[in-house]
């Protein structure tokens, strides 16, 4: 049975009506439901400022007071990011045949391959995007079968990609566990040190006759400890600020970092994960490319026993992270 994918309904949808399982209700039509003519100006925090302890305390206050922000000067060289991105699009400009032979594998709970749902929505609604995930990191999670061998250099520039990132990654950490007082390494190390997951998605969103009517991606918090992500300049991401909806405001060469439930979990509630969802554009393609940075299945995520106490008792319950997103994805209590 062939799978619908949203390219190919896009495709079909040149007029202005699109299938009804894509429109959103009023309260999430993003037509209705987003504040017009004004971008949120979410932190941009300078990775290379000499001034290291006010970038640490930059990295605190937007992990505590926002949930999100962005960096620049990160050290990922704008051509590496854009030769990430090209590969990613040449992938999904694929005919579909050749896209389906890395599609996910049915039946199995893996969030790995080509596919275009993720959760189930209350409403049986689906968003207007497709993906494609893979881990990058580490070696032995890796499963290449889901690596895209058309363009030829994909695994290349993904490799070199993952090898850069992972510095930010540690610098992030470092500056969050001092943040919440401890150890510059104490964080990393509780969430799984070098063994963590970094999981890539490439979202692409087609062009649609009815933006103000569908999302891309529907309201959520990212599962993740940390996700950093590269948008391309087609506005699309917006975040929930004082109860109402905002388009995130685009720096070209920036990093986006959100906090996940995960890192919420693990500061006890000190950092926050941002509610967050995408819009699509009527003529142009968005597309973005998050890294989550995750544990593995079985390791347990709870609050750092440093971070409770009588005075503060721990306000999310210890699990392993493969129940908690179970959990997460079936839309099920946790």
């Amino acid at each position: 049975m062939e799978v619908l994918r949203v390219q190919r309904v896009a495709s079909e949808s040149k007029d202005a009506s699109i299938p009804a399982m894509f429109v959103k209700s009023e309260t999430e039509q993003p037509g209705i439901t987003t504040v017009q003519g004004v971008n949120l100006e979410v932190p941009v925090i300078d990775f290379s400022n000499p001034n290291q302890e006010k970038v640490l305390r930059e990295v605190y206050e937007a992990s505590k007071d926002w949930g999100m922000f962005q960096i620049v000067n990160h050290e990922i060289p704008s051509q590496l990011i854009t030769n990430l991105q090209g590969v990613g699009k040449e992938f999904f400009e694929l005919p579909q045949e050749e896209k389906e032979v890395y599609a996910k594998i049915e039946g199995s709970e893996s969030l790995e391959g080509y596919g275009t749902k993720l959760s189930k929505d209350v409403n049986g609604k689906k968003g207007w995007v497709d993906h494609l995930f893979h881990v990058i990191w580490p070696p032995s999670s890796i499963n290449y079968r889901f690596w895209p061998k058309n363009p030829p250099s994909y695994r290349e520039v993904n490799e070199e990609y993952s090898k850069h990132l992972r510095g930010v990654v540690d610098k992030l950490m470092k500056s969050m566990s001092i943040g919440l007082g401890l150890e510059g390494n104490e964080l990393k190390e509780y969430a799984g040190g070098d063994d963590m997951i970094h999981l890539l998605k490439i979202n692409y969103y087609p062009p649609c006759p009815c933006p103000d009517l569908v999302l891309g991606v529907p309201q959520h918090t990212d599962m993740s400890y940390i996700t950093i992500l590269v948008p391309n300049e087609v506005q699309g991401l917006q975040a929930f600020r004082d109860g109402h909806w905002y388009d995130v405001k685009y720096v070209p060469n920036a990093l986006v970092i959100h906090i996940g439930d995960q890192m919420e979990i693990l500061s006890n509630g000190k950092y926050k994960a941002v509610l967050h969802r995408t819009t699509v554009k009527e003529n142009e393609t968005r597309m973005s490319w998050p890294v989550f940075i995750e544990p593995k299945g079985e390791h347990v995520v709870g609050p750092h026993p440093k971070l409770v106490n009588e005075d503060n008792p721990p306000k999310y319950k210890t699990k392993k992270y493969k129940d908690y997103a179970y959990c997460k994805l079936n839309k099920t209590p946790q």
